[in-house]
């Protein structure tokens, strides 16, 4: 909450627990905690008075909407991805309005439901500028820079598909920022060995302030397809290589697919990152022409005012 500039008041849980795709004993516990959980929020909701409540999916919102129901609490959801799982298929009949990251997310929901908001950006990455990233991080200028990460808990099959062509791209030309994520940072290091030392790759368990500025100083991203990439890779302009997470539904898939349609990246299976990933990378990354192409898609897509539209949304809502 130090971005925003908001204290943080307090945080409560109720119990709650899936009810599809799993057994049925399973299933007659998720219940029995489900209930209990509505009741638990139902006493928070008492005793806190909210005039708005703000759901983001997973089935601990369940609860939390059942109880506001009951109490005539007004429900905003926010859709991250770009399609909705079935926790926020089940909880939208709750809902005044659903806010919505992209334009294409309107069509799982009723008409005039929705309200493209766009994703809430970080303040460090709306700051971030390409003059100090290159410094922050000691970057050749005339060389062309790739970041790769993975998240804060990292990306395996990227981290060593990246590992294993790691010295033809920095000999091609190519200076790399690694984000190993923490998990993998040993692993990944040992794995480098003496090119973790070479001048033109800068690897790091994880960026936490600072990645506004790797978004900033790269000239191509390879990635997951999480929510964040819809809003975070058209911020910077940033053409990207997305390679879905293949054990997350449908999630990752359709927002590399929302990106790549529209020009501003490729999407690379998984399992074909070993034999296509330098290929990939360096026919994208040394085309000066192909990157300015994907660029200036890229940025068509960019909205930077999701935190301000959606902090507009849940005002309009609780004072109606």
């Amino acid at each position: 909450m130090v971005e925003s500039g908001l204290a943080f008041d307090s945080y409560h849980e109720v119990l709650a627990g899936p009810v599809h795709g799993v057994s049925p004993v399973r299933t007659l516990f998720s219940l029995t905690k489900l209930t209990l959980g509505a009741i638990q929020a139902l006493v928070y909701h008492i005793r806190i008075r909210p005039e708005v409540i703000l759901l983001t999916g997973g089935w601990a919102n369940l609860p939390v909407a059942l109880s506001a129901r009951l109490l005539r609490i007004p429900i905003v959801i926010y859709l991250p991805d770009i399609e909705p799982g079935l926790t926020i298929k089940a909880l939208q009949r709750f809902a005044r309005k659903i806010a919505i990251t992209v334009p294409a997310s309107a069509r799982f929901f009723p008409r005039g439901k929705t309200v493209v908001t766009g994703y809430p950006l970080l303040q460090s990455r709306l700051a971030a500028d390409k003059g100090r990233a290159l410094a922050r991080f000691e970057l050749d200028p005339e060389r062309k820079t790739l970041l790769a990460f993975g998240g804060s808990r990292g990306a395996r099959n990227i981290n060593i598909a990246l590992e294993q062509q790691l010295q033809r791209l920095v000999d091609s030309g190519i200076q790399v920022i690694h984000i190993t994520g923490e998990l993998d940072w040993e692993r990944s290091q040992r794995q480098v060995g003496a090119l973790a030392e070479h001048p033109h790759y800068h690897p790091f368990a994880y960026l936490r302030d600072d990645m506004g500025l790797a978004f900033a100083a790269a000239d191509l991203a390879l990635c997951r397809a999480g929510a964040s990439a819809l809003a975070e890779l058209p911020l910077f302009g940033l053409p990207a290589i997305l390679v879905p997470y293949p054990y997350a539904w449908r999630y990752q898939k359709v927002n590399a697919d929302y990106l790549a349609e529209r020009g501003a990246a490729v999407r690379l299976n998984d399992e074909d990152m070993p034999e296509k990933l330098f290929d990939t990378v360096s026919g994208l990354i040394l085309d000066e022409a192909r990157l300015n192409d994907m660029r200036a898609k890229s940025k068509a897509l960019a909205n930077p005012d999701g935190a301000r539209r959606l902090a507009d949304l849940l005002r309009q809502i609780g004072r109606a």
